[in-house]
């Protein structure tokens, strides 16, 4: 598998990955499949909307399923045991925003995984990328919307 291929994920990402595919697999097929059953016995399948939608959400279900399948396969886990010297997935990068002296954590995570509520970014993300390798005290450039943006790695820590 190429690195391009290679979807990298933290411990708990995979496991909600795996959680979710199980969920959708296990219950979710099986409400369908009684939902579906359920609007054929209406009749009249033409103009059954109630079958129509169940059919439409197993559609949406299954490629979910596929999707989640090969993510899966293709997941390589960060290793939660890494070296704190240098910004990986995985690890939580503590940045000063020079121009507005404001503390910042951010958390390196797969794309799947990425949720900016949780400060939890992507690892492919603009700062990222810029992020990823850098050691403590190295200055980070960032080109965003507004103009070039500038923070100080502070610390480097594990979750």
């Amino acid at each position: 598998m190429s690195k391009e291929e290679e979807i990298i994920l933290t411990k708990e990402g995979f496991a909600k990955l795996e959680s979710e595919l199980d969920e959708l697999k296990t219950v979710k097929r099986k409400e369908l499949a009684a939902r579906i059953k359920l609007a054929i016995s209406y009749g009249d399948l033409k103009e059954n909307s109630e079958y129509h939608s169940a059919k439409n959400d197993q559609s949406f279900m299954e490629t979910r399923i596929m999707i989640l399948e090969k993510m899966l396969n293709k997941a390589r886990i960060a290793d939660d045991s890494m070296d704190l010297s240098t910004v990986q997935v995985g690890l939580i990068a503590v940045l000063n925003d020079i121009e507005y002296s404001e503390k910042l954590e951010y958390m390196l995570v797969g794309s799947s995984e990425a949720d900016a509520s949780e400060n939890k970014i992507s690892y492919e993300s603009p700062l990222g990328k810029a992020l990823m390798g850098k050691s403590v005290g190295s200055i980070i450039s960032v080109n965003a919307p507004m103009g070039e943006i500038k923070y100080e790695l502070l610390e480097i820590k594990s979750t």
